[in-house]
């Protein structure tokens, strides 16, 4: 990692402070140096892990009747740079271990259409840190711009973790660890970034996009239902590159306190969730934000297969910005995943 000239402060007996250090790390941005590049074919593996078969994820033809000039990116495919992100705030947030943090909440403004060929980067920061009920909840922001440096989408991420260890639970970490697959990447190179990044002006809605005056508050979106296996929780943890076995391993899930056996990733359901208001949107490119507080976990126990059924209503419509509000309900052995969804969306 390049040299980001930053101070590790000292508490009055002359050591580490790592909470004092984390504080000041707030509000300052890191530019991972290395861009993405976004392919076809995971653009495609993607979309087929999080069940999202909508035409512009698949057909170069289909994309470009609805306006792009390649294959558009599902929504939640920045989620791909999550592995990069946490990566570099372990780095920087000496004293605080994310391999224990809990995700709860997720929030994503979407500024510019993601389509293959783009080279995408990450610019992460702490946006907020504070302490409260026992443990470290942060915010983390990765502000992804594109090869022209313009911001594509502004992702923050809600944790909880902890800045002191944990006795008891370190065994239960490292049984979790060597279950899971080994990584030996070193940390990406990153810089420190000032600049200011450009929000573009929002994009002309596509001539597929769904009318504006054909919709009302109080409307309901058709209800959807999707099935998850264990093979399918398997193959979204190698498209994604998340390693955590909590996800395909039994054992592992019981190791931390998950008896019904394996869990879905949240990011997993919440990609579902994206897909299912972007199908009945019918231009997943008008998709202004997207926001879920995970509340409770989706179990692929029981005979290796669960379903969740998706139900959307329109909350309200701004006749000026031409957008309207959708509240998404999730719903699995009739609880429900999500504690509150809500997605804006760009209408014709």
């Amino acid at each position: 990692m390049k040299e980001t000239g930053l101070e590790v402060l000292e508490s009055p007996r002359g050591e580490a402070d790592p909470i004092a250090h984390i504080q000041s790390l707030v509000g300052q941005r890191f530019r991972i140096l290395a861009p993405y590049r976004v392919g076809r074919e995971k653009v495609r593996e993607y979309a087929r892990a999080v069940q999202n078969f909508h035409p512009t994820h698949w057909d170069e033809d289909t994309a470009s009747a609805y306006g792009y000039s390649a294959l558009l990116a599902p929504p939640t495919f920045m989620s791909l740079l999550a592995g990069r992100v946490q990566a570099t705030m372990s780095e920087l947030l000496l004293g605080l271990n994310l391999t224990t943090t809990v995700q709860t909440d997720q929030v994503m403004n979407y500024h510019r259409p993601v389509l293959v060929g783009d080279e995408i980067t990450s610019n992460v920061s702490l946006h907020s840190f504070r302490q409260a009920f026992g443990g470290d909840m942060l915010v983390i922001e990765n502000s992804v711009t594109n090869q022209r440096d313009e911001l594509v989408v502004t992702a923050h991420t809600s944790v909880i973790s902890r800045s002191e260890s944990d006795g008891d639970s370190e065994p239960i970490i490292a049984k979790v660890t060597a279950i899971g697959r080994q990584d030996f990447s070193a940390p990406p190179e990153i810089t420190p970034w000032p600049t200011a990044l450009r929000i573009p002006d929002a994009p002309t809605p596509g001539p597929k996009v769904r009318a504006f005056e054909s919709i009302a508050p109080g409307d309901e979106l058709p209800a959807g239902t999707i099935r998850l296996t264990l093979g399918d929780l398997v193959n979204y943890a190698g498209v994604s590159g998340d390693p955590n076995p909590i996800h395909y391993h039994s054992g592992a899930a019981q190791l931390v306190g998950l008896d019904r056996g394996v869990v879905a990733h949240g990011m997993l359901t919440m990609a579902i969730g994206a897909g299912y208001i972007t199908a009945w949107l019918d231009d997943p490119g008008a998709l202004v934000q997207y926001a879920v507080r995970m509340t409770s976990p989706v179990y692929v126990g029981g005979g290796n297969r669960s379903s969740v059924e998706f139900r959307g209503k329109v909350r309200s419509v701004d006749a000026d910005a031409r957008t309207a509000t959708i509240a998404l309900t999730a719903t699995n052995e009739g609880k429900k995943i999500f504690g509150r969804a809500t997605a804006v969306v760009r209408l014709g």
